[in-house]
Order: C-alpha cells, then sequence, then structure tokens
C-alpha cells in the first residue's frame, strides 16, 4: 500500500430495476446481477454469453491460418525439422511448451529455440537464425513473437528457412513476409475475437493443426493455456474466459485426482498453495516462478518444467526457479529504491506527465516490474530504463487513458526497436538519446488529454450487509483478472475506532465503525509508523472481499486497497496537485491557481512549527493539510512552502519524509528561489 499516489474514485452506476430483471430472466443471485449491471452488462444475452458461453472460435477465422497448417502439415510429411521459435516471460513459455509438445505427439522432428533475454532481447534475431541453420531447421513456427521482426525473416529466407509467424502483438505498417502471419490483430482479420495471449493464439493454432473444435485439445493443454493467459494479463471476456474457466476446471480436477501435469504439481507444492487453484493462484504465485526464470536467467529451466515427466527433475526445478523468484525480488526492490530516489531528487523528472528514469547497469528482467511499482507509485505512465553498453532497454507501465503503444509510435525515430500493447510496452535506445526521448514522448503526452488515475469501485455497501452470502454470490462472477476484476467495494463515512499491529507489525488490522456498527479490516504491508491515519478520523475505504476458513467456518475477510480522507473532494485534491506539477515544472498556472496561493511568511511559519513540534513529518502533503485545518485548495500551497522549507535547509526532505536538522537553520525566505517565484506570480496577478 502506497500512500503517495491519489486517484479519483468513481462509482460504477446500476439501474437497480434491470439488475433485478438480470436476476429473474437469467437465474442468477441480485447481487451478481447488481454487479455485472454495474459494469456495463445489461443485455440479457451478454450476460448469459458472458456467464455461460462455452463455444470456441473457429480457428480458421484467424488470417493466413489456413497457409500456416498447409505449411506444417507439409513438414510433417516430408519429415522436415521444425523449431518453435518462444519467448522468455511466462506467456511465451507456455506457448512454446503447448506448440512444442503437440508437434512432438503428432511424431514432428521438432525442437524449441528462447533468445536469453540479456544476451539476445525480445524476439528473433540473426545469431540464433544462424544457429538453427546449423541445426537443420527448415521451418521456424514463432510463438508469442515475430509479428515485427522483418528484417530477421527475410534473413531466414535467405538461409532457406521458412517462418511460420503466430504472435498478439499489435501490428505495424508493414507485415512480415512469412509463409503465413497468424495474428487476431491484422487489419484483415475476420475474426470476432482478438485478445488472445501469445499461449491462445498458439493453441488456436494447435486446433487448426488437429482439425477439433478444440475442447478435446483443451483437457490436455488446458492448464498451459489458462496459465499462459492469466500471466499476459489479456483481458477475462470473450473466448479468454472460456479458456481458463476450463483450464482451472480441468487443472483443479486432474490437482484432485493426481493427475496434474508433473511440473506445475511441483510448482504448486513449492508456492505452498493449498485448496482449490484459481485464477490468482496463476496469478500471484505460479506465473512470478515462471517468469522469474527467464528474468533472472535463463526460461529454458521453465520449459523444462513444464515438459517434464520426471517427479524429482521437476521438484528440482521448481525449487531453483522459486529461489530465482526471491533473487527477483531481491533485484526488483534495490532498483525501486534507486529509482525513487532520482525522482524525488529531479523534478524535471517527477514532474513531467510522463515518468522516464534510467539507471546504469540495472537488471533488464525486473525493470518492467520496477515500471509498475513507479506507476503505481506516481499514478502515472512511467518508463524504466537500464543504461548498458552503447544500447538502453527500456519498459514501460502506463495508466487508463494514456496509450504506451501509441506514445512509442510518435518516439520511433528516436528509438532503434519498441512493441507492446497500450498499458505495457518495451523498446531498445542509444543511450545518449534518453534525455531527448523523455522530451519527446512528454511533448506526444501533451498532445492528448491528461490521464486521470481512477479506482473504480463497482458498488458502496454498508458495513451492515457484508457476509458469506455475498461471497456465495461473487462466486459466479470467476475467474478474475484483467476486464473482468476481482469486484472493488466502497465502505464510506467510517470512523477509524482501532488500528492494531498483526504480523510482526508488517501489517494493520484496523476496526472502522458507522452507526454503531464495526467491521474488522486488513491493510497489508503498511506498518504502525508508515499508517498516517488516527483513530477517530473518518475515512472512505475501497475494498476487497475474500472468504477465509477458520475452525470449519467460513469467514469474510476484508482487505483494504486504498484508503482516504472522507472530508476531502478528489477532484479539488487532483487539480490542486496538477497546480503543483505545473508550478514545478515551469508551466503557466490558471489565474484561479495563483489566486489560491498562500504561501507568505505566516503559512510558511505555521507549517515549520506543526514540523517541530511533531518532530518531523512522515506522510503527505495532503495529510498534512488536513491536520493544519485546511481545506484542500491550501494544498498546492503546502507543497510548494515545504519546498520552500527545504530549498533553505529549515527542513530536510529524504525520500518524501520531513525531517529536522541537528541545528536550527535561520534563513530568509527570499533567500529560497522558490519563494520568489511565487512571490513573482502573485505580484503578477496585482
Amino acid at each position: 500500500m502506497i500512500f503517495l499516489s491519489r486517484k479519483k474514485w468513481v462509482v460504477s452506476q446500476c439501474d437497480r430495476d434491470r439488475a433485478a430483471d438480470i436476476a429473474e430472466n437469467c437465474g442468477i443471485e441480485p447481487f451478481a446481477a447488481f454487479l455485472l449491471c454495474s459494469r456495463g452488462m445489461t443485455d440479457e444475452f451478454e450476460v448469459e454469453s458472458f456467464l455461460y458461453d462455452t463455444d470456441l472460435i473457429d480457428p480458421f477465422t484467424l488470417p493466413d491460418m489456413d497457409k500456416a497448417c498447409e505449411r506444417v502439415h507439409n513438414a510433417l510429411e516430408n519429415g522436415e525439422k521444425i523449431t518453435v521459435f518462444g519467448d522468455y516471460d511466462a506467456d511465451g513459455v507456455t506457448s512454446t511448451a503447448l506448440l512444442y509438445s503437440y508437434l512432438s505427439s503428432q511424431g514432428a522432428s521438432v525442437d524449441y529455440y528462447i533468445p536469453d533475454r540479456t544476451g539476445e532481447g525480445y524476439g528473433m534475431n540473426n545469431c540464433a537464425i544462424d544457429t538453427l541453420k546449423e541445426r537443420g531447421t527448415s521451418l521456424i513456427i514463432t510463438v508469442d513473437n515475430g509479428i515485427s521482426a522483418l528484417s530477421e525473416i527475410e534473413y531466414a529466407k535467405t538461409l532457406g528457412i521458412d517462418v511460420v509467424v503466430t504472435d498478439h502483438h499489435r501490428v505495424g505498417e508493414t507485415l512480415p513476409d512469412a509463409v503465413a502471419v497468424v495474428d487476431p490483430h491484422r487489419s484483415d482479420s475476420m475474426c470476432e475475437f482478438s485478445e488472445w495471449a501469445g499461449v491462445g493464439v498458439a493453441f488456436k493454432f494447435i486446433c487448426a493443426l488437429d482439425g477439433s473444435e478444440g475442447y478435446e485439445l483443451l483437457e490436455e493443454y488446458g492448464d498451459l493455456v489458462a496459465l499462459g493467459t492469466v500471466a499476459d494479463i489479456v483481458s477475462l471476456k470473450g473466448e479468454n474466459r472460456i479458456l481458463v474457466r476450463s483450464g482451472l476446471a480441468f487443472m483443479n480436477a486432474s490437482l484432485s485426482d493426481g493427475t496434474l501435469r508433473t511440473g506445475i504439481r511441483a510448482l504448486v507444492d513449492v508456492c505452498d498453495s493449498s485448496g482449490e487453484l484459481n485464477a490468482g493462484s496463476l496469478a500471484f504465485r505460479l506465473s512470478p516462478r515462471i517468469n522469474a526464470a527467464g528474468r533472472m536467467g535463463s526460461a529454458e529451466r521453465a520449459l523444462k518444467l513444464l515438459l517434464s515427466d520426471d517427479k524429482t527433475e521437476a521438484e528440482t526445478i521448481a525449487r531453483e526457479i522459486s529461489e530465482v523468484n526471491s533473487q527477483r525480488q531481491s533485484t526488483e526492490a534495490g532498483i525501486t529504491e534507486e529509482a525513487i530516489e532520482i525522482i524525488e531528487n529531479n523534478p524535471h523528472i517527477k514532474y513531467k506527465r510522463v515518468i522516464v528514469v534510467s539507471g546504469k547497469d540495472w537488471h533488464q528482467g525486473v525493470i518492467g516490474i520496477v515500471a509498475s511499482r513507479l506507476a503505481e507509485r506516481y499514478a502515472k505512465p512511467c518508463i524504466v530504463i537500464s543504461e548498458c553498453g552503447e544500447e538502453a532497454k527500456g519498459s514501460g507501465r502506463s495508466i487508463d487513458g494514456f496509450s504506451l503503444y501509441d506514445a512509442l509510435s510518435y518516439c520511433a525515430p528516436l528509438l532503434v526497436q519498441y512493441g507492446g500493447h497500450v498499458l505495457a510496452a518495451g523498446l531498445t535506445i542509444e543511450n545518449g538519446k534518453i534525455d531527448e526521448f523523455r522530451d519527446m514522448i512528454n511533448e506526444y503526452a501533451l498532445t492528448v488529454p491528461p490521464a486521470v488515475p481512477v479506482l473504480h469501485i463497482d458498488c458502496k455497501l454498508n458495513p451492515a450487509s457484508i457476509n458469506s452470502d455475498v461471497l456465495s454470490a461473487m462466486e459466479i462472477l470467476e475467474p478474475y483478472g484483467a476486464d473482468n476484476p476481482q469486484p472493488l467495494f466502497g465502505l464510506y463515512n467510517m470512523e477509524i475506532s482501532s488500528v492494531q499491529p498483526v504480523g510482526n507489525g508488517k501489517h494493520l488490522r484496523i476496526t472502522v465503525k458507522r452507526k454503531g456498527y464495526s467491521v474488522t479490516v486488513i491493510l497489508f504491508s503498511v506498518s504502525p509508523a508508515d499508517f498516517p491515519y488516527k483513530v477517530s478520523d473518518k475515512v472512505d475505504l475501497a475494498v476487497k472481499l475474500s472468504s477465509n476458513e477458520y475452525m470449519g467456518k467460513t469467514q469474510v475477510s476484508i482487505q483494504v486497497k486504498d484508503i482516504r480522507l472522507t472530508e476531502y473532494d478528489d477532484g479539488k485534491v487532483l487539480n490542486s496537485e496538477k497546480d503543483y506539477e505545473d508550478f514545478c515544472s515551469g508551466k503557466a498556472l490558471s489565474s484561479s491557481a495563483v489566486k489560491n496561493l498562500s504561501v507568505d511568511r505566516d503559512f510558511c511559519g505555521n507549517i515549520y512549527r506543526f514540523i517541530k513540534a511533531n518532530n518531523g513529518w512522515n506522510f503527505s502533503a495532503e495529510m498534512l493539510c488536513y491536520r493544519l485545518g485546511l481545506s484542500e485548495e491550501y494544498l498546492t500551497s503546502c507543497k510548494i512552502a515545504l519546498d520552500v522549507l527545504s530549498d533553505l535547509g529549515i527542513i530536510i526532505c529524504k525520500e518524501g519524509k520531513y525531517i529536522l536538522p541537528s541545528e536550527n537553520v535561520k534563513s530568509s525566505l527570499e533567500n529560497s528561489s522558490v519563494f520568489r517565484r511565487v512571490t513573482e506570480l502573485k505580484n503578477q496577478r496585482i
């Protein structure tokens, strides 16, 4: 939980009468109907399709599927050597395992190749193609990559190697000149669905090769399809929902009867996952370990795990990649801390619409996760770049409303390579062009509406209505994932009545009440020293509900995902935040923003005296503003006043916290360049 990012809370609207009709006509719990209706599903056919549809799409509606199948069938008949060219993330590894396993079952002469993340980078490369030529490969089939490998596929052709591309990434202006390019995002695609992960496209490919609808193949490969689909965070609507739901059903059935895939069984055991597997198990326990193998070393270890039939071997590899995952977490935490320090000490980075931060030799395997952490912390798109050698590798994560792929396309003249999706993308750039890239991507950001970080609340809940019946009603919405997240509920105007540390002080158990009714919630990863709220504060809580078995009885566990002051208005807070960022970046402030500036001697003095009385300040400027009894319109002034005091050395800002120097510092406010600028703005208004 990070208290530094501020989001606009938006509660979904729902027509209660329509929800009641859906509940009655579709035969579902009223609360489930209410949630579906609040998510925009107001048509009964759409609801029934979402909940019960099992029809799989004809794989031959994907472009070039017939050409791809014809080339592979010819290779099988002629005994040609086939190589499955994969990727090093969980989607790429499961895609490779799926297609390799299927082709092996058909008697193919097949092997696989996964590039090294650090040494080779993403996708095909000429050195790898040379290696495959030496192995005798005459047909390469890509999975989860290939759509951007134009020159590499041309090179393969000069060596007499055909290429069939199966990919799910966005298509550029030119298609690669391959035997077949199977990608649902092609402009000429007639397919009604396009949001598969790489493993989903690979599954449609083996369905086409097998000449089947896919249901029997799901029994054998549904575990791989579900794992890769969830790991790649693609939409869990449409066919993806069917694939994941079916895959999980087969996984849990085989988990019960002891026939679960050997490697996945070993991974489940090392994760200590008890009970039934669900999308959360795949997303937060299994896939991070598979990803870690490719991030920190060789993805081939994870691939061998998924292909292994030997229990002892599988258990050994599962333990290895679990240890690697722990190393990944440590490396990620170190780089995140270093990146935050750079951002906090460089306003020209921190206050841009898109944060671009770089460092020497940051581990390329974890910079994507670091970018995610920063995007959450700063509530804006973030790109993390590792400078290594002459070229640098970058990975970015965005927020709703800002397309990273479009932004990188705008910056294409500066980039060696780029690709990805709306919310996640990667790039390669020359080291000397990073600053220019930062300016250019922010130039693009100014051409599109500013993205406002939004927290979507499914509905407000009366704390008295939280019980196991609510959980039962929600079950029909699973599996959860992208475009179908676990419901988020709002508990509004709650008074904090107690705060207790749990888990050796790493987490908090908080009791809140309203109108005499109390509930207890859990807030993970926040210590008492980092919790800015006090007993009697009125707060709003965004929470998720889950079941907790205790002494044979199911109880409702309430987990806090976000918390805010009831008294403060989101819109006003976010406007103040924007005014402050504009001030720091040198942009012109609106007349109303200048009018609200209250940074004078008395204002700065009040803030200093408050911080001194509290022996420092460990929380946000918003909370400082509240504790001073000021309305949210004064937030901009509070943040500027803190900068003035820091500028003069009267207080010291360190990692977002304000501490007092060892000796008192006295200085005139006019000695601060920040204060002089505020004064100048106010004088201009006069």
